[in-house]
């Protein structure tokens, strides 16, 4: 569970002490789940809780959650009457086709939102320029690799929002999410390095999930922590597996703007997190009760200080992330906080 200690004087700081499972070694639960994390005070009222999961279109969510008998093109609909977020995966691999982003809007309620994925190349990952919009290939350095530069990085910013507009119009945007690859790490790069993409997402909320542990080392993470609140986006925090390997991070709760607390759950599989081919078997993870009540009281916590709180189960194997987020939301419900539309 979480403990949430009240903030100083100055309204400055709070403490979280997390707790794992019991079938984690002391010395991993303690390396791994205790965390200093600097936020602004807490709200007179709580904040929403939005709750849903990465993807509506899994193959196991298709195989093992959603009823036999549903078309295709019924699952968003049958997926926003359980829960009133979800993250757009396949915006990570190519940008989306406005018509298409219209179509999600309308099988929707109004209360529901779509935290969408920037494209792979925005998030810093290894990206082949027939995965860019044609007319960006140009741009791209004349390889089959593409090279990220400041007129590609604006060019691909408009496309991209360009193609989210009726859902921005709408008021269904919820979060832009940058998963960075695990290769950016404080020894290569500079957060900096990420100040013109955060320029050209202004007016948009942005949540920024970074996926090497170093950043948040003894002497990396009160820099890291800076970096955001001055830019005013969120910092991803996440559920994730035991371990010290670089691809893991810890677990630290931690809200950098008022706007927007986002957490991640990715399951508790080391094994499978760190060396599984496919997504089944890097998030093969089916999360316990007592397990989904840590998550849930570290949410509640975020929810104090934010005045929107985004979880979202990325355990995707079978139907492990939807099952486990309808359990939570039975956790959280009773606790006064708004968990579906």
């Amino acid at each position: 569970m979480a403990r949430l200690l009240q903030p100083t004087t100055r309204g400055a700081h709070f403490m979280t002490a997390l707790t794992r499972p019991k079938r984690q070694s002391a010395a991993k639960h303690r390396a791994s789940s205790r965390a200093i994390a600097i936020a602004p005070s807490k709200r007179p009222t709580r904040g929403r809780i939005r709750l849903g999961t990465a993807s509506w279109t899994d193959p196991g969510f298709i195989a093992d959650w959603y009823p036999k008998n549903i078309r295709p093109g019924d699952r968003l609909a049958w997926y926003a009457q359980h829960f009133n977020l979800v993250e757009v995966n396949s915006s990570f691999y190519a940008v989306p086709r406005s018509a298409l982003v219209a179509r999600w809007c309308e099988q929707t309620p109004d209360d529901f939102v779509f935290d969408v994925k920037l494209h792979r190349l925005l998030s810093r990952h290894s990206t082949q320029t027939k995965m860019l919009p044609t007319g960006l290939r140009k741009l791209a350095g004349g390889s089959d690799k593409a090279v990220l530069s400041p007129k590609l990085e604006t060019e691909l910013v408009k496309v991209f929002l360009e193609s989210l507009e009726p859902m921005i119009d709408c008021g269904k945007l919820g979060a832009l999410l940058l998963q960075l690859s695990p290769s950016f790490s404080p020894r290569k790069h500079s957060l900096s390095e990420l100040d013109h993409l955060i320029e050209l997402l202004d007016g948009h909320k942005i949540a920024i999930e970074l996926r090497n542990r170093n950043w948040l080392d003894d002497e990396q993470r009160q820099k890291t922590i800076a970096y955001f609140r001055s830019q005013r986006v969120a910092m991803v925090v996440v559920d994730g597996p035991p371990g010290d390997h670089f691809m893991i991070m810890p677990s630290f709760d931690v809200v950098t703007t008022r706007r927007l607390a986002y957490l991640r759950a990715h399951g508790r599989n080391t094994r499978g997190y760190v060396s599984g081919r496919t997504v089944a078997d890097r998030f093969d993870y089916d999360y316990t009760d007592k397990e989904l009540k840590e998550i849930a009281d570290r949410a509640l916590g975020l929810a104090d200080i934010a005045i929107d709180t985004h979880i979202v189960f990325n355990n995707n194997k079978s139907n492990y992330a939807p099952k486990a987020a309808e359990r939570f939301q039975r956790i959280v419900a009773p606790q006064g906080a708004t968990t579906q539309s």
